[in-house]
């Protein structure tokens, strides 16, 4: 009658996530029209196209609503001209879902951005939690010299929008070394959302 309870182990140095029922990766090949050095992209690509940049390792219970997904993200070290590795990063399909990121090891950023294009960075390492709330567009950022591995966790029946950050360019800003290890600076290529754009992610709501 009931689902039974159920435990898992997250090794912070690889993410792995014992008994997950579900693993993807993202290797470098799958990542093009993210940066902003079109040309690193592609040298980096033609050395080692099958780079992995980052991994998930998830379990989903049920996609029923009121139940939870939970994993793990590691993601690679690494530069694409200035910036660093980054996951594709979306807004969640039913956008006022929330969601958590705990450090596990590692060292980076938290990009979020609401619709109107308000943007929030904030630092992740071990032992921090990350609240995003509900309607924020969010993506993950390496800025360390080591893997970052993040645990993560929202209501099952969320869903992803990938296609909003490429409608718009990428996100308004993006995250590029700098003199005090990392540094938020204005996307060039970012158009901001229409009005009839933003109230179409709004009226995702349930």
């Amino acid at each position: 009658m009931y689902q039974p309870p159920t435990a898992h182990v997250i090794d912070p140095s690889t993410g792995h996530l014992s008994a997950a029922t579900g693993r993807y990766e993202k290797r470098l090949s799958d990542l093009a029209g993210l940066y902003e050095d079109a040309q690193a992209f592609e040298t980096l690509k033609v050395e080692d196209p099958d780079r992995i940049v980052y991994v998930v390792h998830e379990v989903r219970p049920q996609q029923a609503s009121g139940d939870l997904i939970f994993g793990t993200t590691w993601m690679q070290p690494g530069r694409v001209g200035r910036e660093f590795f980054m996951t594709r990063g979306h807004i969640h399909a039913t956008g006022n879902r929330p969601e958590t990121y705990y450090g596990e090891s590692g060292e980076g950023v938290m990009l979020l951005e609401s619709p109107e294009g308000e943007t929030r960075v904030l630092e992740i390492r071990p032992r921090v939690m990350v609240y995003v709330p509900p309607m924020w567009i969010h993506r993950s950022v390496n800025t360390g010299p080591q893997p970052l591995v993040m645990s993560f966790c929202y209501p099952s029946d969320s869903g992803q929008d990938y296609g909003i950050i490429e409608r718009s360019g990428g996100m308004a800003k993006r995250i590029v070394a700098g003199p005090e290890g990392w540094a938020a600076v204005d996307n060039a290529a970012y158009r901001p959302r229409t009005r009839a754009e933003i109230d179409a992610v709004l009226a995702t709501a349930a």
